[in-house]
């Protein structure tokens, strides 16, 4: 009889504890539903979009880019590009030149030796990869103020262009510049969310570099030791 009464006199606490709490909650909500309704205060915008001129982006992309030991060059054609390109191949001994399989790759490397080159494709041994003196890349956008190229990698060999030539060169357009990334998202967020669009995107600033060793800065050790951006338009 006890313990039956002492587990009646514990229900009936608890009853009396769950009508408070019911009973606070409806008088907590009756009071919000009489709250004026408030609007949603304004979205501060990060990374507000001046849109400026493209030579403008040009020098500040420039700039940063110069910051990290990047070599930005501005080409007022494609024709000037392939020269540039040659030229610059001949100065720094590139006998060895990969690049990726796309239209404005093959343009610029149209002064090139063709005994030179080497096209990307499935299977491409990294080996042979790694041995190359130049990889020759095309960027989908460059980011003036960060100084770097997004490039759209839907293949393992297009990756490893990016990382394991001595040196690299981006291909871009004028139009293809942007302040930052929030500018270029509208255009290139939805590629991002294509089901069939394999592979991963890479993101390019300045040549690789490192200060793990003893905080001393040192060019090449994880990627290109050397980075040029063509900048065509």
């Amino acid at each position: 009889m006890g313990r039956t009464a002492s587990r009646r006199g514990l229900m009936t606490r608890w009853d009396e504890t769950m009508n408070s709490r019911d009973l606070i909650l409806q008088r907590i909500r009756a009071a919000v539903a009489k709250m004026p309704t408030m609007a949603s205060p304004p979205v501060h915008e990060v990374w507000p979009r001046l849109q400026p001129e493209a030579a403008g982006m040009f020098r500040q992309f420039a700039k940063e880019l110069v910051s990290v030991q990047g070599e930005p060059l501005r080409c007022g054609s494609m024709a000037e590009a392939r020269q540039t390109l040659a030229q610059l191949a001949e100065q720094s001994g590139w006998t060895r030149i990969g690049a990726m399989e796309r239209p404005v790759c093959r343009e610029v490397v149209g002064d090139l030796p063709p005994e030179r080159l080497h096209f990307s494709h499935p299977g491409w041994p990294s080996r042979e990869m790694g041995e190359l003196s130049l990889g020759v890349i095309a960027a989908e956008a460059l980011l003036a103020d960060t100084g770097s190229c997004i490039v759209a990698c839907p293949a393992a060999e297009d990756r490893l262009l990016c990382y394991l030539p001595a040196a690299c060169v981006v291909i871009a357009q004028t139009d293809q510049l942007y302040e930052h990334l929030p500018a270029a998202w509208e255009k290139y967020g939805p590629r991002c969310a294509e089901k069939d669009l394999r592979g991963e995107w890479v993101i390019i600033t300045g040549p690789s570099r490192t200060a793990d060793i003893e905080k001393t800065l040192i060019l090449g050790v994880h990627g290109p030791k050397r980075l040029v951006v063509l900048v065509v338009g």
